[in-house]
């Protein structure tokens, strides 16, 4: 299964990495756009800190280089989860921004944009499947109940061991005390 998740990795982090350095490159080309979202979201991003760009300029900038990055973590196959639930935050105000069909009253646009929002979903579907991906191995819940259990057999085994071997030293020492 390693060959596959490493093609879908690949093939889903491709989207991000090229968006990202074109936003980087050029983030006027979007800037209007996304205006309508990082109208509402720059006060929210300057009272997390100040020094993060609250303009739309700015912001397109970090959504791209946050999906530049991303999308190069999960490619490469390193902090993939983290990476993927990154992507997927990034995903939400990109569609919003640059897909708001309902805004159109060209048919023919309409249809394209809300096309381009599906296929956006569909994308955000996959990035939430990898975000919670193990690769196979157990999760931290199983990892978790699975250690306090054997925490809770060794505590038992270790109290019984001490109730035997009291109970013989009892036995034993009764054998030199004087009758």
């Amino acid at each position: 299964m390693k060959p596959v998740r490493t093609a879908a990795r690949m093939l889903l982090s491709g989207i991000f990495v090229a968006s990202g350095a074109r936003s980087l490159a050029d983030p006027d080309r979007v800037a209007a756009s996304a205006k309508r979202v990082t109208d509402r979201v720059g006060p929210a991003v300057r009272q997390i800190h100040p020094s993060l760009p609250a303009d739309a300029r700015g912001l397109v900038r970090l959504n791209g280089a946050a999906q530049l990055a991303g999308g190069v973590l999960l490619a490469s196959g390193r902090l993939t989860r983290p990476a993927a639930a990154l992507l997927a935050g990034s995903i939400v105000p990109t569609t919003i921004a640059g897909h708001a069909f309902w805004e159109y009253d060209d048919k023919a646009q309409r249809s394209q944009q809300q096309t381009q929002f599906l296929k956006n979903l569909a994308v955000l579907g996959g990035l939430m499947l990898a975000a919670v991906d193990t690769e196979g191995r157990p999760g931290v819940r199983w990892r978790t109940a699975h250690a306090m259990e054997r925490t809770s057999k060794s505590a038992r085994r270790a109290a019984h061991t001490a109730r035997r071997e009291a109970r013989l030293a009892v036995r034993g020492a009764g054998r030199y005390l004087p009758r």
